[in-house]
């Protein structure tokens, strides 16, 4: 049996049960909102697991999920290649993984601006300048690229965007859509600050196992949804 990972609450899981659903593939909760098992319809040999999107991307990793939809920054975030393959790119829950900082830092518009300003700022205080953020590993590779050194990363699994304010950190790397919980926080993102544009992909996990079964049901899955016809 072929089981799909699939948000368990809100908008999202809404946008992916009307993804599959407008290719013919019925999604549903079964019985109330508050049970977390659901019904696959128009193919057999699959059923949903409701998930949390940060669940998802560990179950794909473990093996426990054969397919998964979650943003592409909890999976670029948290996985390898090895463990996972995108599938498709489902154009909903779209949002950007972006450096902000203070509106009063008027002269940091851009990376090579807060790779100065993070030197000057270690010179004064002597220590690294804080950016606080729960993407450590696409925020690291971003700012080694770029070639910025003197910060550290404070880990931020809560309001990220108020750790400026309540003194924790002094620059911020976090998922945004409208940008108005950084506005309100008095936060300017860099004017090269994007780190990573996200959205919600269909993921097959490449550790799962997969029985001759399996594989027969997700030709018939992917010839509905329009997707490959093998997981990887």
């Amino acid at each position: 049996m072929i089981r799909v990972g699939v948000p368990s609450k809100g908008r999202l899981m809404q946008d992916c049960f009307d993804w599959f659903g407008a290719r013919g593939v019925g999604m549903r909760r079964a019985g109330s909102d508050r049970e977390y098992s659901g019904v696959i319809e128009g193919v057999a040999g699959a059923v949903p697991v409701l998930l949390s999107a940060g669940e998802i991307p560990r179950e794909l990793a473990a093996g426990r999920i054969h397919l998964g939809v979650t943003g592409s920054d909890l999976v670029r975030e948290q996985l390898g290649a090895d463990e996972v393959a995108e599938v498709a790119k489902l154009g909903f829950g779209h949002a950007d993984l972006v450096i902000a900082v203070p509106n009063v830092w008027i002269d940091v518009e851009t990376v090579d601006d807060l790779d100065a300003a993070a030197a000057a700022f270690r010179k004064a205080h002597g220590h690294r300048l804080r950016i606080a953020t729960k993407y450590h590993r696409l925020v690291r590779d971003f700012l080694q690229a770029q070639g910025v050194a003197d910060y550290q990363l404070v880990d931020s699994q809560g309001a990220t965007e108020g750790t400026v304010l309540n003194g924790t950190a002094e620059a911020i790397a976090d998922i945004t859509s409208s940008g108005e919980t950084l506005r309100a926080n008095h936060l300017r993102i860099l004017s090269d600050g994007l780190i990573h544009s996200s959205q919600a992909v269909l993921w097959a996990s490449r550790v799962a196992e997969w029985s001759a079964e399996d594989r027969v049901a997700y030709v018939t899955l992917a010839a509905k949804l329009g997707v490959p016809g093998a997981p990887f």
